[in-house]
């Protein structure tokens, strides 16, 4: 067999994690590698140094296994994750860190604000919610607000087993989906049950369809 990069070896290994597992190899110093997942991306990439305050630089410093959860002051979005160093012969060489979203402990409702004030609604009243022109818009049978946190924040507080991110810029309720339709180049619109159409992009499709099961 030919000689296999890091690079390339990195890549297979991450086929073995779940699509909602970000990875990321570091060495004492800096990011040499990183895959985002489709639930959650800190932008990392090859070359940036490690931060203080993140689990890869606290499992450097402290030559240990660190799990914890990271509040959005560090990258932007909260995370949780876990970090385990790596040593050969005795030296410590940098660590693997595998970041993945998990639920807080946020209350069962989302706050709109509107044009009159704010009107707070359980989870399952929303039926997707949409980013448009720096705004995140969530949508509802009667009501339609905006609100302060971005998609990628609403995937950490919304319940996984029924929001899906569908497309950069939605994430839709499953329970409220009435069809779905195939459309071109392997994407599909939903019909949600309120009559509005969300696309499915490319790049989700197969996450998608793998989460529905069809």
């Amino acid at each position: 067999m030919e000689s296999i990069t890091v690079v390339s070896l990195l890549d297979v290994i991450s086929e073995l994690f779940s699509e909602e597992i970000s990875l990321a190899v570091s060495n004492t110093y800096e990011y040499i590698y990183y895959r985002p997942s489709k639930r959650i991306d800190l932008k990392i990439r090859p070359g940036d140094p490690l931060r203080e305050g993140t689990i890869a630089y606290k499992a450097i410093h402290s030559k240990q296994k660190v799990s914890e959860f990271i509040n959005r002051d560090v990258f932007g979005v909260p995370y949780h994750g876990m970090a385990v160093p790596l040593f050969h012969t005795g030296k410590l060489e940098g660590c693997v860190t595998a970041i993945f979203p998990a639920l807080t402990n946020g209350k069962l409702v989302v706050t709109l604000k509107t044009d009159d004030g704010w009107i707070p609604l359980p989870f399952s009243q929303v039926i997707y919610l949409e980013s448009k022109e720096k705004k995140t818009y969530v949508h509802t049978n009667e009501h339609c607000g905006t609100h302060k946190y971005s998609l990628q924040e609403f995937e950490f507080v919304l319940p996984k087993d029924y929001f899906i991110r569908c497309h950069r810029s939605f994430i839709v309720n499953v329970n409220h989906i009435k069809e779905i339709f195939p459309d071109t180049h392997s994407t599909f619109i939903l019909s949600m049950d309120n009559g509005d159409r969300v696309p499915v992009s490319q790049s989700y499709s197969s996450y998608f369809r793998r989460l529905l099961g069809f």
